[in-house]
């Protein structure tokens, strides 16, 4: 059985903080962030909005578009790493009453920025094993929220938003999701984490460090991993479905910072035109990148039905992971 993308939405706050505004507030400027990162603006949540309201944004367009009822929704799927509750309950749950949705599941994927390929994975195989129809797959964040804004290393990173898909039996078994890469470098853990507030180190008031409730991140240790798996990614695809790179339409990577990129493209000896970037205008919102940028895709119509499309991504935990599929 093949599984296939049957629809995509999309959503982003609507406050944008340009590079000048932030450099404002902390010592950094806009030639040094958009050198660096490729970054040029962000896109920040207001005091009254949580992951879930953009999470249900984005859903509600997937499903408008998808052309199904609500009732049709068997499961939700949010991958995210900023829910609105720490633990419980589960976004997904509160999206699901939100969207109305009365005969699905919900659960949230946590896999850092990877969480969309997980994602993407976990729903087709729910599909192809019979346990659902259909399945509204959201990637959101809120970074903003659990970003320290004194850390110039960190803060210029990130921004806020949220994609989804729908995902159904393909009517054409030539497309959908041909093939998916999951993988982990647990010892890597400690380079990219929020060190407070879960059973390892507690909240406690008046000795929790507040940066520890905030993103910590060693840049060169996770530059170094991302280039490396990008890499490996496109490339063990390829070889595992007996492709050339010039097949391929497009690679849609994680928005996290245009050097990874550039540098995964030069080691591929692939032009720089096949990947797809964003990160000038929203920034790294983590899982959420890839389907926000499918959607800017769609909505250019730089997506046509057949289309070789293959997803990367890395993240937390240290993850990573890939998506080979047509569109």
């Amino acid at each position: 059985m093949s599984v296939y993308i049957r629809s995509i939405g999309a959503y982003v706050p609507e406050r944008r903080v340009s590079n000048d505004e932030l450099a404002q507030t902390v010592d950094t400027s806009d030639e040094w962030i958009q050198s660096h990162t490729g970054i040029q603006a962000r896109h920040i949540c207001s005091d009254q909005e949580s992951t879930s309201d953009l999470a249900v944004h984005a859903g509600r367009q997937a499903l408008e578009r998808a052309g199904i009822s609500p009732e049709e929704i068997d499961l939700v799927i949010l991958a995210t790493a900023s829910p609105d509750f720490l633990g419980f309950p589960s976004t997904s749950s509160i999206i699901q009453d939100k969207l109305e949705l009365p005969n699905s599941g919900a659960f949230d994927l946590v896999a850092g920025c990877t969480g969309f390929v997980y994602g993407l994975e976990t729903g087709r195989a729910m599909i192809a094993a019979g346990s659902a129809r259909n399945v509204l797959l959201i990637g959101a964040e809120t970074l903003s929220r659990i970003t320290n804004w004194e850390d110039r290393n960190t803060c210029v990173l990130f921004g806020d938003g949220a994609g989804a898909v729908v995902l159904s039996q393909s009517p054409d078994p030539e497309r959908g999701i041909i093939d998916s890469i999951l993988g982990s470098e647990g010892k890597g853990a400690e380079h990219l984490i929020r060190r407070a507030g879960g059973s390892r180190e507690p909240y406690t008031a008046g000795k929790t460090p507040e940066e520890n409730l905030y993103i910590q991140m060693n840049g060169r240790q996770v530059y170094n991993f991302a280039v490396r798996v990008n890499t490996e990614i496109i490339k063990s695809l390829l070889e595992r479905n007996e492709m050339e790179y010039d097949q391929l339409n497009w690679i849609v990577p994680h928005q996290a910072n245009i050097r990874i990129i550039q540098a995964a493209a030069n080691r591929l000896k692939m032009p720089i035109e096949k990947f797809f970037t964003n990160i000038h205008e929203y920034a790294n919102t983590s899982a959420a990148s890839i389907p926000i940028a499918l959607n800017e895709m769609y909505e250019n119509d730089k997506l046509s039905a057949g289309d070789y499309v293959l997803l990367t991504g890395f993240g937390a935990g240290l993850t990573y992971g890939g998506n080979l599929l047509r569109w």
